[in-house]
């Protein structure tokens, strides 16, 4: 069968398939809302001395943006197959740039709370990790795990990026510059996306990276409703293994080392800017870690992999007080160690979800286990400011945390997956718009 040569399927294809593009340019989204998200680590200590609000009142707002940053994810999903990625994707952007900016006159709690808890909370929240999943999805066949896990470690490096400038740049010009620096860096993303973020191979008369010219066209899959697609994977023991572990996962990482790291390091004379450069340190060694962990999971029993990523992670926080105490070594120690763990739980999970549920409902099954990940954060961030406020220090918090890691490695090992799929490569990923 001929095809005809004034279709958009038969206009000359270019060198470099548009999905490296869209990739490139979501791992940019990705990159700078890492970077906003990032930001109110550092400045805490400057709004305590300025205005005198406690560590818990500030924790507070940070908590409400990491809990609507997971809790928004699955329903963005169902925002952008109705209305669109890129117009999603738009309005989330120039919500972050607008928040962001405003916030550099604000001078109450609650302003703090509407800009950077309410309003960053849930622009970030729409570019979550789920949007990672639609686009890789979308527009890929071939390669769907290396991008996705380049994807994922966008968070990391966007802590690498911003991190260390805006350190520098509160240290010397306040924390107002810094502000307008993540809003200018937010603004130049949203051209970005504007000019070259597409929602899908078709609109460009393309098929999706991998598939062969003579493939059938696929039929979309459409992603359950939210909430009955949460009460469905309810049902299931494994959804509560999963995204309880992934709870303690948030609780870990960026509720409790990515908002409280900086504050703890100041309380124990290390300089700012050095505690930021400890952050960036490790997103250097939680890009390689990430990379690493998903090659581990196309070979490796997923349970098994994540056992040994909480346990390990578990004892460097039971570490981190001592640490802190011998900054010299131990810190750079901890940055090490505990970089290469940051997020590589991401892979094994997202393979335990497609395993137990089927690929057609990864996206939308994930969402929710994502939404686990940050209310596990939202909570220890607060927590951990509640600590610091009525005992003086972060160490009970870290011991805690380096408590429910070793739990959760406890968890996997001693829980059989109830509905265990035949196991299939991470480039498996479902399809989810």
């Amino acid at each position: 069968m001929q095809r005809d040569p004034m279709s958009p399927l038969s206009a000359p294809k270019p060198k470099v398939h548009y999905a490296w593009i869209v990739a490139g340019v979501i791992f940019l989204v990705l990159l700078a809302t890492a970077g906003v998200r990032a930001t109110p680590s550092i400045l805490m200590v400057p709004l305590e001395h300025e205005f005198g609000w406690t560590p818990a009142a500030i924790s507070t707002a940070i908590a409400v943006n990491i809990a609507l940053f997971g809790l928004i994810g699955p329903f963005a999903a169902s925002f952008m197959s109705k209305y669109g990625l890129r117009r999603i994707v738009l309005a989330a952007v120039a919500l972050l740039t607008l928040a962001v900016g405003f916030s550099s006159v604000m001078h109450t709690q609650w302003q703090w709370m509407l800009f950077w808890g309410v309003l960053v909370g849930t622009g970030t929240g729409v570019t979550a990790m789920v949007l990672a999943a639609i686009v890789v999805t979308r527009w890929f066949e071939a390669r769907r795990g290396l991008v996705l896990g380049a994807l994922s470690a966008a968070n990391a490096t966007g802590q690498l990026v911003f991190l260390p400038v805006l350190a520098r740049l509160v240290t010397l010009h306040g924390w107002r510059s810094a502000v307008h620096v993540v809003a200018a860096c937010s603004a130049l993303v949203f051209l970005f996306v504007f000019f070259f973020l597409k929602d899908k191979p078709s609109d460009l008369g393309l098929r999706p990276y991998g598939v062969s010219e003579d493939a059938p066209p696929a039929t979309e899959a459409k992603p359950k409703p939210p909430l009955r697609g949460l009460a469905w994977a309810a049902k299931s023991r494994e959804f509560w293994i999963l995204s309880g572990t992934f709870f303690i996962c948030g609780a870990s990482t960026n509720g409790l080392i990515g908002t409280h790291l900086i504050p703890a390091c100041m309380d124990h004379g290390i300089p700012e800017v050095r505690a930021a450069g400890l952050l960036a340190v490790m997103g250097i060694f939680d890009l390689a870690g990430t990379t690493f962990s998903g090659w581990l999971t196309d070979r490796f029993n997923s349970r098994y992999l994540l056992f040994w990523y909480y346990a390990l992670r578990g004892l460097s926080l039971l570490f981190l007080p001592y640490s802190l105490l011998h900054p010299a070594s131990g810190l750079s120690l901890f940055a090490v160690f505990y970089g290469l763990d940051w997020i590589a739980t991401v892979p094994p999970t997202v393979r335990l979800t497609a395993n137990t549920f089927g690929k057609e409902n990864v996206g939308m099954v994930y969402g929710w286990i994502g939404a686990a990940h940050q209310l596990g954060a939202s909570l220890a961030a607060f927590t951990a400011g509640s600590i610091r406020t009525y005992l003086g220090d972060y160490r009970d918090a870290f011991w805690l945390s380096g408590s429910l890691c070793l739990l959760a490695a406890t968890l996997l090992v001693t829980t059989k997956n109830a509905k265990q799929h035949a196991d299939e490569p991470m480039e498996a990923i479902a399809e989810m718009a």
